[in-house]
């Protein structure tokens, strides 16, 4: 036995049977109290103290059922065990559903604590390890409310950080004299503030690991459209379905949205005029069913169309950051023209990449 000696609490109507098992257990390392009834072993049980509880089944007054419902009823019940005539198993069933650990086929002699001890020391061991697991389950708990609002603290420091970047960069930016370098500046600034965004999210909900994609996308497409909207009128439309993407996954069709829409915002529609892009994203089943689920990111536009010649405009760098960004995810890109033949055939570029399971969660989104 360990150091600790447990108390039992031993209920029955029965004194020679209750000197005998107080006796016989003392022996085996355990400190016996003795009941003569269900009412007496409810109060001595309410006091506390007992890490074990045996009820016999036929007592005057309240039986032993009636005296394991009340005994559950208590705060901090400990375990029970029931005991039970030989010929009793619907009794004994009925005692388990209602909450004892174990039970004991009633006999005469010293087989009959030896019986008892056994089913104590099971009981208490098994208790034991309950009360070992629920302590590393609220000790897991604790350490992970703890890591969460340590995330929490770190998203709201970089959030601040990169908030901080971003008015240098845009401080820069009304200091240069050079149109190409104050637009290369501007859109440093929108791609610094696209991460902040999903900083900004982390820190202010109760999610560290995944991001609500479609408020995302809509808060994105807000800053887009007042940002272009003071050189050019611009206006950006959002439909996104009610995706919570994975953050590094957020991340990457944030930067990808922020460089196609920049593009439609500064080539698809005359310097003077004014233009509507439409940015969608989509859950949608594989080609393959087995082969899981896919995102398709859509930017469109009904501006002039691409040049005939697929050459770049500007600098190159946004058509090379989004090569790089559809590479590491093993995404496919395209552009097409939205109205075919027409004056204004616009453009439409569509970005394809597989998720696994484990990159979005929505319980409530179905297909």
């Amino acid at each position: 036995m360990n150091q600790h000696q447990p108390r039992i609490l031993y209920i029955d109507d029965d004194e020679g049977l209750r000197r005998l098992v107080a006796r016989v257990l003392s022996r085996k390392g355990y400190a016996v109290t003795t009941a003569a009834d269900g009412d007496e072993g409810l109060a001595l049980t309410a006091g506390g103290g007992f890490d074990l509880v045996a009820v016999d089944h036929y007592m005057p007054g309240r039986d032993g059922l009636s005296t394991l419902e009340a005994l559950r009823g208590l705060p901090d019940c400990p375990p029970v065990v029931y005991v039970t005539g030989s010929e009793e198993s619907r009794i004994a069933v009925a005692a388990l559903k209602s909450g004892a650990q174990d039970y004991v086929v009633k006999a005469v002699g010293d087989d009959f604590c030896d019986l008892l001890a056994q089913s104590f020391a099971q009981v208490l061991e098994a208790s034991a390890l309950r009360r070992a697991r629920d302590k590393a389950q609220d000790d897991l708990r604790a350490s992970n409310a703890r890591l969460e609002a340590l995330l929490h603290e770190v998203n709201h420091r970089v959030a601040n950080n990169l908030q901080m970047v971003m008015a240098f960069v845009s401080m820069q930016a009304r200091s240069v004299e050079s149109d190409a370098a104050r637009e290369a500046l501007q859109r440093a600034h929108q791609r610094i503030g696209t991460i902040a965004q999903v900083n900004r999210r982390l820190y202010t909900s109760n999610d560290v690991e995944f991001v609500a994609i479609d408020d995302y996308l809509a808060a994105l497409a807000q800053d887009m459209g007042e940002a272009w909207t003071t050189q050019r009128a611009r206006r950006v439309h959002v439909v996104a379905d009610p995706l919570r993407l994975r953050t590094d996954l957020a991340v990457t069709i944030g930067l990808v949205a922020n460089e196609l829409v920049g593009n439609a915002c500064k080539y698809a529609y005359p310097a003077d005029g004014e233009g509507d892009v439409w940015l969608s994203l989509r859950l949608m089943p594989g080609e393959d069913p087995s082969a899981g689920m896919r995102l398709e990111l859509t930017v469109e536009d009904t501006g002039q169309g691409m040049p005939d010649d697929g050459s770049v405009r500007g600098t190159g760098l946004g058509t090379r950051l989004i090569g790089a960004l559809t590479r590491s995810r093993g995404a496919e890109l395209g552009y097409e023209p939205m109205r075919p033949g027409a004056a204004l055939p616009g453009t439409r570029a569509r970005l394809s990449m597989a998720i696994a399971p484990g990159d979005w969660s929505d319980e409530e989104f179905v297909i």
